[in-house]
């Protein structure tokens, strides 16, 4: 193997490991920091646990864009998401069958069909410019403000007192979590600019789109903490958290990394992002109502249902390996 792809990988997969430790090192200091200057749990787990969870995607896609790759950061926004429904809710059915709340096809779901929509028609005419990147980042805003008003309206929240739990847990004196919360964010954007790095140099090297790597190794690498978290709630007895946070996941992807990456750098999309990519992402998108929809009781996505999004996952992944390789 070529020296400089073997420095490109191995900057790439400890930008990853790096990235991934400061991303949880973030949601757990700037949470206790939080409870320490009397932030709701509600509020916590709504905006410092939402934003920390998917800072990984939103710093990449900021880094990516600002130094002339904004592919990187479309990619790995839809590739992310792609990896969500197909692998992670697939392998965690396949572990234990996730039970499928009506709200989620009722709210939830649909929510995230239509902005997901609003997306894509705004990239149909294969570009991303400012006002797209406008449109979209207040689309976000104002869903962020109508999740905060409903959530700050509901007498009884399950969340908050799950955060409330987590957070009791969490004991460490201000001081120290500060420093700590300081050096976690500097890791962030160190090993951030380290995925970008070595992602751009593997795109070279194959001479391919940094679309691609995007969708495939950053969107696989980047994922990683909610398909641990996934898995590690299957384990449990609670696979019925993984939908949930997968569509969180899903929307901050589809809303706050592609606006972020349009207002930073307009560009323009190649023809495939939209015909294949988006069109995968919508389709698994989709499939959720289907899988999900429970005719006489709850929904459930069982093994089966988890072994065909699994496959769909391998397909779409090696069809775009074999591209690269052809």
């Amino acid at each position: 193997m070529n020296a400089h792809m073997t420095m490109y990988i191995a900057i790439l997969v400890l930008g990853l490991v790096l990235l991934i430790w400061s991303a949880d090192r973030f949601v757990d200091d700037a949470s206790l920091i939080s409870k320490h200057l009397g932030m709701s749990p509600l509020l916590i787990g709504m905006l410092i646990i939402g934003f920390g969870t998917s800072a990984p995607e939103m710093v990449v896609s900021a880094i990516s864009s600002l130094e002339g790759n904004p592919g990187l950061a479309i990619g790995n926004a839809f590739g992310s998401n792609i990896t969500n429904i197909a692998l992670i809710i697939g392998f965690t059915a396949i572990c234990s069958p996730i039970v499928v709340d009506s709200k989620i096809l009722k709210k939830e779901l649909p929510i995230l069909s239509v902005l997901s929509f609003m997306v894509v028609f705004l990239l149909s005419d294969f570009s991303l410019d400012r006002q797209d990147a406008l449109i979209i980042l207040i689309a976000f805003a104002s869903l962020m403000t109508w999740t905060l008003y409903q959530g700050l309206n509901t007498k009884e929240d399950t969340f908050a007192q799950n955060v409330q739990d987590d957070l009791s847990s969490l004991n460490k004196p201000l001081s120290s979590t500060v420093l700590s919360l300081i050096l976690g964010i500097v890791v962030l954007l160190l090993s951030s600019r380290a995925l970008v790095w070595g992602a751009v140099g593997i795109a070279k090297f194959f001479e391919v789109s940094d679309v691609i790597i995007g969708l495939t190794v950053v969107a696989m690498g980047t994922s990683l903490p909610e398909l641990a978290a996934s898995v590690a709630a299957a384990k449990k007895g609670e696979p019925d958290m993984v939908l949930g946070n997968v569509l969180g996941s899903n929307l901050f992807n589809t809303l706050a990394v592609v606006g972020i990456a349009g207002s930073i750098h307009p560009f323009n999309l190649d023809s495939a992002v939209v015909y294949r990519d988006a069109s995968v992402m919508m389709a698994l998108t989709l499939s959720l109502f289907l899988f999900g929809y429970g005719f006489k009781k709850h929904g459930k996505i069982g093994r089966t249902k988890g072994f065909v999004l699994l496959s769909c996952y391998i397909l779409y992944t090696s069809y775009l390996l074999k591209s690269v390789l052809h």
